[in-house]
């Protein structure tokens, strides 16, 4: 099982989808998202949400990851966050969001 303390070293924030494009070359289907996280800039992530979401409508959306992960190469693109999701009994997977506007770059605990 997992602890508190394994809980407490994991970074997630509040963020903001600037771009989003289809990532040609994964393997899986999948967007490149640019993602706005204040002070802490914008960092890139792999998001395999394209059953449910089109690029134009991910820009503007303000979502929830984790930004503490070591960068991972995937194809050409280094992703440097998490974006996190609620994954459907279908595989089909929800962003995280928040229920009202909030800085980008805040904790979430």
């Amino acid at each position: 099982m997992s602890t508190f303390h394994d809980f407490q070293q994991l970074d997630i924030r509040t963020g903001t989808i600037l771009e989003a494009q289809v990532f040609e070359k994964a393997k899986k289907p999948a967007y490149i998202l640019k993602i706005d996280f204040g002070t802490l800039g914008i960092k890139t992530s792999s998001a395999q949400i394209t059953k449910r979401y089109q690029p134009p409508d991910l820009i503007g959306k303000q979502i929830i990851a984790v930004v503490n992960f070591p960068p991972k190469q995937i194809a050409h693109v280094m992703s440097d966050c998490l974006v996190l999701g609620v994954i459907a009994k279908d595989g089909d997977v929800v962003l995280l969001t928040s229920d009202l506007p909030m800085e980008n770059g805040l904790k979430i605990g």
